[in-house]
Order: structure tokens, then sequence, then C-alpha cells
């Protein structure tokens, strides 16, 4: 299912006149939860939002949201909890622990879990949640943090339909595009799957333009005949040029993440036995990235981490 804009704006208008304005709560204010928050204040959402860094939370203070200083407190005070965390361990925590979402909330409230995450702290966080007479929906991010400041993300959801139907309006406010997947789980797992050949393209990529550079060649002489053939791909002809090849190498998706990323894919792909060679051959050359000091760089700098590893010139396009 996919929706656009006018049906976002539309269903705003809804959600803030024809009905209950919903008490959400925002935990996660990092690089993707602060402009995602932002936006949804920006369309008329009423937030209270936590996170470890105070200067995000004032951020959102700035933009009439509410802080919360514990899990705990802001659980309490919402009908729907959002969260934008980094990994497995810490959603499980903030989710599941004494001092967390489910030990706090009203009954009747859903959690929305943006976090990108294994399938199985999923499928357990929903069963308990059910448990306790709460929602669970999954709903992992596509696209990247610069997509997230304009309010252009794309969500893949797994939700029942009625829960979907309850948080479409505020992933409308924050995206442009919607895929309700499936039951609870199937967000999760669709955004695995996505993620793999985004990051895995990541790793093809970087190899051919080593290659290309050890060969002597013209960069954009190369990058104009691979536009042209089915070796093309979204990452080289659409984010790459805006990255690595103009030497922007900030983060909007980290190598760190990236890596994160593709072993949480081994990991559930050999629990459902399924191989992923190529999967795994890319999580070896991320690591290697990450002990050259290229962790914290956008994931488009695998490019420069494999010039770097074959002591060759990185690739960049001329001004």
């Amino acid at each position: 299912m996919k929706t656009g804009k006018a049906g976002a704006a539309a269903r705003s208008r809804h959600l803030l006149g024809g009905r209950k304005q919903m008490n959400v709560g925002f935990i996660g204010l990092g690089r993707m939860g602060r402009p995602m928050a932002s936006n949804l204040c920006r369309k008329g959402f009423r937030l209270v939002v936590n996170d470890i860094n105070p200067d995000a939370v004032k951020e959102l203070e700035l933009l009439q949201a509410s802080s919360a200083a514990t899990v705990a407190e802001v659980a309490s005070k919402s009908e729907v909890i959002v969260t934008m965390l980094p990994d497995s361990p810490v959603v499980r925590e903030v989710v599941a622990g004494p001092d967390g979402i489910i030990a706090n909330a009203p009954k009747g409230a859903l959690i929305l879990d943006m976090s990108t995450v294994d399938p199985e702290t999923t499928d357990e966080l929903a069963a308990a949640a059910k448990a306790q007479g709460l929602s669970f929906v999954d709903a992992p991010v596509g696209r990247l943090a610069q997509h997230a400041d304009r309010g252009e993300s794309l969500f893949m959801v797994g939700a029942e339909p009625e829960d979907f139907e309850r948080v479409k309006p505020m992933l409308e406010a924050m995206g442009t595009t919607v895929y309700h997947c499936g039951g609870v789980g199937t967000g999760t797992r669709t955004k695995l799957v996505n993620n793999f050949l985004a990051v895995a393209s990541c790793q093809f990529n970087a190899e051919a333009l080593a290659l290309s550079q050890g060969f002597g060649l013209d960069l954009e002489r190369t990058l104009d005949v691979i536009y042209g053939t089915t070796a093309v791909n979204g990452q080289l002809k659409v984010n790459w040029p805006d990255k690595v090849l103009k030497g922007d190498t900030a983060p909007g998706f980290t190598i760190d993440l990236a890596h994160k990323d593709l072993s949480l894919i081994i990991q559930a792909a050999n629990a459902a036995k399924v191989p992923m060679p190529m999967a795994a051959a890319a999580r070896e050359m991320f690591t290697a990235a990450r002990a050259r000091g290229f962790g914290k760089q956008d994931f488009s700098a695998m490019a420069d981490a494999h010039c770097d590893l074959a002591n060759i010139e990185k690739p960049r396009l001329k001004k």
C-alpha cells in the first residue's frame, strides 16, 4: 500500500481536526529520529520526547514538544510511543526493561518501533506488548537522513490493519511513502531484504571504482558507460555523485551502521536457513573499512576505503 503527500495532508487534517488529538511519545532523537520528530511537531502532533542528548531535546522543545526525564514518564503520558533507537539491545531495554514502555504505558497504547533490529526482537516485544494489552507496530525506515530532514522518508510497516490505520497519519507526516507489508514483523524483515541490496551494492560499487582507478580510467567516462547499462544501481547513480564522488563523506548512514545491518541480515538469514555468502563477504569488507578508521563516515565512503586499501587515488568527479 502506497500513499503520497496529498493523502498525508488530508489524513493529518482529519486526525487533528476531526477527532481527539493523540498524545505521542518519541524516544530517540538521533540523526534520523530528530528530523522525524520535528516533522511531527510541524504537522501539529503533540509530542513528549526523551533522549540521552539534551541538545536534541532542546531542539524539539523549540518546536513546542514537551520533554520527559525518563522513558517511563514518556510512556505514561502517551497513547502512541515511537522508538527510533540504534540497535536491538537498546530497543529491548527501552521497550521491555523494568522502567520501560511496556511496564508504564496505559492500556490500549500502541508502540511504534522504527528502529532497525533483528526479527526476533520485534517478535518478542510484540508478544510482550500484547500480553499487557498494548499494540505493537514495526515500521523501519527506508531512505537516508537527508530524506528525513525533508519529510521524505519511506516506511515498511508490519501491523494489524486497525493498528496500521492508527499510525498511518503519523507516518505520512514524516514521509512520502508508506508500505503496509503485512502483520507484525513483516516491516522489519522487509527492511533487512532492502538493506542487503542497498549495502551490498556499496561493496560492488567500491570494488568497481577502485578497479577503475587502478586501471587509470577517466571516472566520468567510466560512469557514463555504467549508467547506460544494466550494471547501474541507485547508490552509484543517485547517492554517490552527491556524496563520496564529490568528496563529501559526512554521515547520512555510516559504515558502522551498515556493518550492523549486515550482521542483522546474516543472523536472520541463518535463523531462516537461507545462505547469504555475498552478505558475509560484504560484511568482512565493511569490517576492514572500520578497522582502517572509516566507520563514522558515510557508507558511500566504502569507495575511499577500498582505494586506501589498494593505495590508489580516491575517485572524485571533476568540479
